[in-house]
């Protein structure tokens, strides 16, 4: 893909155009979900510097941030001074073709532009404005700044993750929060365009880092709700059932999730400790959370006589699901992530052919895909500006008046 040519997209939302104003992850996860599945996105970015994630490195390949290149694969991007008025009309030119804005700049930012929803929704009543934010765009902390580790402090994911009470609070390794808004402000957008084909009307898809982390305890919250007392972290295992948890082998580690009956006595029945199921402490699901930390060290002697890889096999001969725990580039390599297309190549200007990790969403009649690499900053520029409208030399003014930024490899 050149800087001159549009490329053709394919999937459920080919024919969407997106416009993403939006920076780091929670923002970008969304254009990127939409993106794979079809959508054009066009990435504006500031003209100096562009998207902080450029300047998170290291890893970085031929000097391109390895975070920034996974974030945005598939964009097309504009370098524009939105403080200008010049700005101000490109971005309204780009909106006028546009179903969806994704901003996630801090509160009051967009007002201040002069590009609030209320008064583009004026100019382009069937936009999408979807806003990611730390706390939302209502209630006391509006105004407050967010990032993924205080909102999982906030949200109580960092009070029910770590290895047990009495140790330090931990957070999730991934920045699940800004992932997870991402996928939810994805969610609300499709939800909105449903109401847009049908009305012709757009509306404000508002959702934040905090509800994000809200909505990962949900079990933690019906635990909370219904007994008055707030759980605590566990390991690895499982508020509601066991054995369900991470059990070290010979050589490793691996995960078990005999999580009902059935499955129960199908452990005992691979470790050949049918004895167990006659303990009054281990007979129903209540009973072995009742005694979990006793279950664990009746079951754990059993997992360390053999290395992982046997146990796997006799597990999944048993009907008993388990798996390895594998670190991040062992999962690269899975045969199932393979055939999934969860690691795919794309050709960057700069760093030329690497790999990112593919659409999650799998379409029998639309496939979906990743579109191809991020883009350097301002790498489409001239294009997109031909595109709403400009000729030649109205694009070379730009240029020359510093409204515009383009990079070449």
């Amino acid at each position: 893909m050149t800087a001159t040519t549009k490329p053709q997209r394919s999937g459920p939302l080919a024919g969407v155009r997106v416009v993403e104003l939006a920076h780091i992850m929670a923002g970008p996860v969304c254009g990127l979900m939409l993106g794979d599945m079809g959508a054009e996105v066009i990435k504006v970015e500031k003209i100096e510097g562009g998207d902080d994630t450029r300047r998170s490195v290291p890893p970085a390949i031929e000097g391109e941030s390895a975070a920034y290149m996974m974030m945005n694969r598939g964009k097309r991007g504009i370098a524009l001074d939105l403080k200008s008025e010049d700005g101000k009309t490109i971005l309204r030119r780009l909106l006028a073709e546009a179903d969806v804005l994704i901003e996630n700049y801090r509160a009051g930012t967009m007002e201040r532009l002069g590009l609030g929803y209320e008064t583009l929704k004026a100019e382009f009543p069937g936009l999408i404005y979807c806003s990611l934010s730390g706390f939302g765009r209502s209630g006391p902390y509006a105004e407050r700044a967010g990032f993924d580790l205080v909102a999982q402090g906030m949200s109580g994911l960092m009070s029910i993750t770590g290895e047990g009470p009495g140790r330090p609070p931990m957070k999730c390794g991934p920045p699940v929060t800004d992932i997870t808004a991402g996928i939810l402000a994805g969610m609300g957008v499709l939800a909105a365009y449903a109401h847009k084909l049908k009305t012709g009307e757009g509306q404000v898809v508002d959702t934040s880092l905090f509800e994000a982390g809200i909505t990962l305890t949900y079990w933690q919250s019906a635990i909370s709700m219904a007994t008055g007392s707030a759980p605590g972290p566990m390991g690895s295992a499982h508020p509601l059932n066991a054995p369900y948890e991470a059990f070290e082998t010979a050589d490793g580690w691996i995960t078990i999730g005999a999580a009902n009956q059935t499955n129960w006595l199908r452990l005992l029945a691979v470790l050949g400790a049918e004895d167990l199921a006659d303990d009054p402490r281990f007979a129903q699901n209540r009973d072995r959370m009742a005694n979990r930390e006793a279950l664990a060290a009746a079951l754990g002697p059993h997992f360390r006589t053999a290395p992982s890889v046997d146990w796997l096999a006799r597990l999944e001969a048993g009907g008993v699901p388990a798996g390895p725990v594998l670190d991040v580039a062992a999962m690269h390599r899975d045969p199932q992530t393979l055939a999934r297309e969860m690691v795919v190549e794309v050709d960057h200007a700069r760093a030329g052919r690497m790999q990112t990790l593919g659409l999650p969403v799998k379409f029998s009649g639309t496939p979906g895909r990743v579109h191809g690499p991020a883009p350097l900053l301002g790498e489409h520029s001239r294009a997109i500006l031909a595109e709403a409208g400009y000729d030649a030399a109205a694009i070379d003014d730009l240029f020359a008046r510093g409204v515009v930024r383009e990079t070449q490899a």
